[in-house]
């Protein structure tokens, strides 16, 4: 069976989520509006626009005007199938997603307290964050901090989060859990820091820097 990665988690959270957010906001609610469905959903209107006529295209919705130039939309029998169909796979994914990022990080937890790698921050305030400081918690290993300058949180599963690793005199190691951009994350920490102390696990599908130079 092939492992899930990153790229797979996020093309169903970019794509497939957003046609259920807009099946899950119809349902019962007629009156919404696509100013307010993109608001809730956090997506352009144009874009809203877009997935709507999508889900009107495949039955999926059913668009009637209403007085005053509006329009009401309902679900269909099949836009409810839909719904139920999506929902039961985003979460499939989610919890092997999960169960496969937790195997993963508790490998590189492991082989750092193995190595006795004692000073420890992730970078990327995510879900991963969150998973990989589930395992450090079951392995008692502490984590220094949360590293993400786009984070506007003070902490995150109670680790303090800040924009830069530049407060910390000491640092043996760099966890990469950012989800957004792997790939990005891992090359700026190389350019600062030792690439052969950056950890990824394989499902983030990073390219390393130091297999580059080895490989030369």
């Amino acid at each position: 069976m092939d492992q899930p990665n990153a790229s797979q988690y996020q093309s169903f959270s970019n794509e497939a989520e957003i046609t259920l957010g807009v099946l899950k906001a119809i349902e019962g609610r007629q009156s919404v509006t696509q100013r307010s469905l993109a608001s809730e959903l956090g997506i352009a209107l144009g874009l809203t626009n877009s997935y709507l006529k999508r889900c009107i295209k495949k039955g999926l919705i059913k668009v009637k005007q209403v007085p005053s130039n509006r329009y009401a939309y309902y679900l269909t029998p099949k836009g409810f199938a839909e719904k139920a169909r999506l929902t039961a796979e985003y979460l499939s994914e989610s919890v092997r997603f999960f169960r496969e990022a937790r195997e993963e990080y508790n490998e590189l937890l492991i082989a750092c307290r193995d190595s006795d790698v004692r000073s420890i921050v992730f970078a990327g305030a995510s879900d991963l964050a969150e998973i990989a400081a589930i395992c450090a918690a079951e392995l008692g290993i502490e984590i220094a901090a949360v590293i993400d300058p786009k984070s506007s949180a003070a902490t995150m599963v109670g680790l303090p989060v800040a924009p830069t690793i530049d407060h910390l005199t000491e640092l043996d190691a760099i966890i990469v859990t950012d989800l957004s951009d792997p790939q990005s994350t891992y090359d700026a920490y190389c350019k600062i820091f030792d690439p052969h102390k950056i950890l990824t696990p394989p499902l983030l599908n990073i390219t390393s820097t130091t297999r580059g130079k080895e490989e030369g």
